[in-house]
Parts: structure tokens; sequence; C-alpha cells
């Protein structure tokens, strides 16, 4: 009788490979916070996790697209139409980074369960 690591780890790595893609998204945003025109993005995290719980999982193993990228409406716009908002981003970079880190708890926790499991432990 084998073990579906799947099925075992859940929706937790992609999870994390999708907070991963996200960091990268909000760090491009904060370096380009004096760059003119430049338009704020962000990724739609429930919906790109519910299309991993549906199966449809393909876009998570291939690189960020930009047809995926969502732009943020700024609250104040600039005049050189940049509209990266330095504390909306750093808030979202922080609070991702967080939920980074929740991922990869519950993805080691799993793991630790699996191999107490094998073990005879658990």
């Amino acid at each position: 009788m084998g073990i579906n690591l799947g099925q075992a780890l859940g929706l937790h790595p992609a999870a994390l490979k999708l907070r991963g893609e996200r960091a990268q998204v909000l760090a491009s945003n904060l370096a380009n916070e004096n760059t003119p025109g430049y338009q704020a993005r962000d990724l739609d995290f429930r919906a790109r996790l519910d299309e991993a719980a549906l199966g449809l999982a393909e876009p998570l193993l291939q690189p960020f697209e930009s047809d995926a990228v969502l732009y943020r409406v700024p609250s104040r716009p600039s005049q050189d139409g940049n509209t990266v908002e330095l504390g909306v981003e750093q808030a979202e970079f922080a609070q991702n980074a967080l939920d980074f880190q929740t991922s990869l708890t519950f993805l080691n926790m799993k793991l630790k369960g699996l191999a107490a499991a094998i073990q005879g432990n658990g």
C-alpha cells in the first residue's frame, strides 16, 4: 500500500509556490516605486489556489504569466502615472511573507506526520 504524496500534502505545496510568485510580483512593485508609468501588479491568490484545488494546477507549474496579473488601483494617483504606493506594497509584502511562513509550517508539520507514520511512531 503506497502513500499518495499529492493527497497527503494537500494544497500546501501549491500555496507555497503561489506565495513565492506573489513575493516576486510585490518585490517588483517595490523596486519600481519611482519608475514613471509603472503599474503596481498583484495576483489573485485565492483564484489561483482554487484552480489548484480543482486540479487545474498546470498554471502553477509554469512561470508567472502576464495575463494572470492584476493591477492595483491607487488611492492617490501620481502625476507620472506610477501606481505604486509604498505603504500599501510594504504591508502586502509583509503579509505575504507571514502567509508564506504559515504555509511552510503547515507543510513541515505534514511531512513530520508522514515521517512518523512511516516509522510507525504515529
